[in-house]
């Protein structure tokens, strides 16, 4: 049973889903509305599960479930994972990337490959202070607090000290 973002208690469990690139105004919309189609009718072992999911900053997917309603199972999961997909591949957009979104001065976002993060700041592209998407969140509660995040304050924390030419 779909419910808008909003209401969906903060407990619920979370997923993001980071697009490749920015994601226009119509593709927000036809994203929007084939989740609210999907999530209507997602379920767990033929239990409907309370369920939402937003796009936020033309560039995350975020679904949410109340887990305090009903469990979702592995295979609910699945189904979930596969619907990103299929949106992405009709799409061509890639939801699946696992790169670091930051923030730049620029008030865009931009994103480093992970095995780029060492060089990102040496080069001072990523510092303590930089805003990152922490995309590792657990529940929509996490996600209002801790989603957008200082970089020294998230697991990149451990870059910053080994800091040196690379």
């Amino acid at each position: 049973m779909y419910i808008p973002f909003s209401d969906i208690n903060l407990q619920s469990r979370v997923w993001i889903y980071q697009a490749d690139r920015k994601l226009t105004d119509d593709e927000v919309g036809i994203i929007t509305q084939t989740l609210k189609a999907s999530l209507d009718g997602w379920e767990a072992h033929g239990k409907p599960l309370t369920a939402s999911g937003k796009v936020f900053e033309h560039r995350f997917v975020v679904i949410a479930v109340d887990e305090n309603d009903e469990l979702p199972s592995g295979c609910s999961i699945d189904k979930s994972v596969h619907w990103i997909q299929a949106i992405g591949h009709s799409m061509q957009i890639n939801f699946m990337d696992r790169s670091i979104a930051y923030v730049g001065a620029d008030h865009e976002i931009h994103t480093v490959l992970v095995p780029n993060i060492k060089r990102a700041v040496a080069e001072d592209i990523l510092s303590p202070e930089t805003i990152i998407f922490d995309n590792q969140v657990l529940t929509k509660a996490q996600w209002m607090t801790h989603w957008k995040t200082e970089a020294g304050a998230s697991w990149l924390s451990r870059y910053f000290g080994q800091k040196s030419s690379v």
